[in-house]
């Protein structure tokens, strides 16, 4: 069994938080204001899978820049 360090808010803990934020928003979006919020939701997804394959994720970019380190050491 894997357990994150919870003692602050590293790269590697934020982009998951992100993701779940946006797909709920867009769900809960999506269900009472219009169904193309559901085309957010499928983007979340994408960038997950993009994220997975290949290791880019924009949303690490601007969060780099905002000042989140990641705790992996290059």
């Amino acid at each position: 069994m894997f357990l994150a360090k919870t003692d602050r808010w590293y790269m590697e803990r934020t982009i998951p938080l992100l993701a779940g934020i946006f797909t709920i928003v867009s769900l809960g979006l999506g269900i009472l204001v219009s169904p193309y919020w559901f085309i957010l939701t499928g983007l979340v997804g994408v960038n997950q899978m993009i994220l997975s394959l290949t290791g880019f994720c924009p949303m690490t970019i601007l969060l780099d820049r905002l000042g989140c380190k990641s705790r992996i050491t290059q």
